[in-house]
């Protein structure tokens, strides 16, 4: 029973919206099919970005509102190979080299940053990534076309100065990434059911202590995908339709096992240690201020890569506004999956980034139906996003003061 309750407090916000996102999905009237089609979409062009929080979560830098800048230097990459003309794969792969420097540098001064704002890294990082679109705006509003040379009249202004107020990626970088690889989604179950099935025997019979239990729902879920999938393949059923794209799930993927060994490795282990209790890192011999940094260095870059990704996808963005509501939303993402301000894996990004965007999939059809106006859903889903960060940073706050209550009257 205390087990029971002890699951059910601290999954409470990812079991609510599970609930949410199942009433919501029936109210709403989706066919399964569209549903999945658009989820699919979502989680492939989101997941990298909620992933990149992980790193300075480990760290103890908290959830870093900063990835807009690492968001910034992905969208001006962008905007230089479009203006270039260069599409599909090779204008990803170039944007992605191009963004690195930029990323690295904002990386840099932003960890060098929160070294002096210990203890408020928080809300440093939310308020330079305000700043930091302030030069943003100046500089592809004012600067291009005056000072930095462009002359394209499909990005530029008619009056020769700052960039479109959107731009798009369609017959260049639009779905260069996704088109590599795209296949049913039935045909992806049972592949996935495939491969989940081999990677556990292959542990199981090398590793004889892995939990029996483990092991039989392992197999029961990789037998299930490879039945289900095959006997939608079989009928020639709707899902059939449902396009999955497969070279953007290996990205998510290498990401998320690079985060894996990463954390073994004696560089992700000071991390943890600097994240856990910085007095006895350095007591230890490690230097703080340089782990802190690398860490930002690292979500910095993985967020330009992540919105490359997502631009990809979508092929049309907001010149001075897709990048804004990249580290809100991905943060909210983050703690609908069970992640706190000092504790972030993989699966709970994952299945963040998975609830966060059923919600956004089903609410606004549902509050048409329930209440006759989708607009209600949209002001939902505003409520949720920044609602849930703020509910996190309290209970925080809360577990921080009643440690400290512990410990002073353990003291006395």
């Amino acid at each position: 029973m205390t087990q029971v309750r002890r699951f059910l407090t601290n999954n409470a916000v990812s079991i609510l919206f599970v609930v949410i996102g199942v009433l919501g999905l029936r109210v709403s009237g989706l066919s399964l099919p569209f549903f999945l089609e658009d989820i699919v979409n979502r989680l492939a062009r989101n997941s990298f970005m909620v992933l990149s929080l992980i790193i300075p979560v480990l760290a103890g830098l908290g959830l870093n509102f900063a990835i807009v800048l690492g968001a910034m230097a992905g969208q001006a990459a962008i905007i230089v190979v479009t203006h270039w003309k260069i599409p599909g794969l090779g204008g990803i792969l170039l944007s992605i080299l191009l963004a690195f420097p930029l990323a690295v540098v904002l990386g840099i001064l932003t960890g060098r940053l929160l070294n002096r704002a210990r203890g408020k890294e928080m809300i440093t990082t939310l308020i330079l990534g305000f700043f930091s679109n302030g030069i943003y705006q100046l500089v592809f509003l004012l600067l291009v076309g005056s000072v930095i040379p462009m002359k394209n009249d499909v990005l530029v202004l008619s009056s020769g100065v700052g960039l479109r107020t959107s731009i798009d990626l369609t017959g260049g970088l639009k779905n260069g990434l996704d088109d590599l690889l795209r296949i049913p989604f039935p045909v992806c179950a049972a592949v996935t059911g495939i491969v989940l099935l081999g990677v556990y025997l292959t542990r199981f019979f090398r590793r004889r202590s892995v939990r029996l239990g483990k092991m039989v729902g392992i197999g029961l879920l990789a037998l299930f995908l490879i039945g289900w999938g095959l006997f939608q393949v079989y009928t020639r059923s709707m899902f059939n339709f449902v396009r999955v794209p497969v070279g953007t799930f290996l990205i998510v993927l290498g990401l998320c096992v690079f985060i894996t060994f990463f954390t073994r490795t004696k560089l992700g282990q000071d991390m943890r240690t600097v994240g856990q209790d910085r007095h006895i890192a350095e007591v230890a011999g490690i230097d703080s201020d340089r782990i802190r940094i690398i860490a930002m260095v690292m979500s910095t870059v993985l967020a330009s890569i992540g919105q490359i990704v997502f631009l990809q996808n979508l092929g049309t963005f907001s010149t001075y506004g897709s990048h804004e509501q990249a580290g809100m939303f991905a943060i909210a993402a983050l703690l609908i999956g069970g992640a706190s301000v000092a504790k972030a894996t993989i699966g709970q990004a994952l299945l963040g980034t998975l609830l966060f965007h059923t919600m956004f999939i089903v609410s606004p059809l549902a509050g048409r139906t329930l209440f006759g106006d989708a607009q209600l859903g949209e002001f939902f889903r505003a409520f949720v996003a920044y609602g849930i960060i703020g509910l996190s940073l309290a209970l925080h706050s809360w577990k921080k003061q009643m440690q400290a209550r512990e410990e002073a009257r353990r003291s006395v």
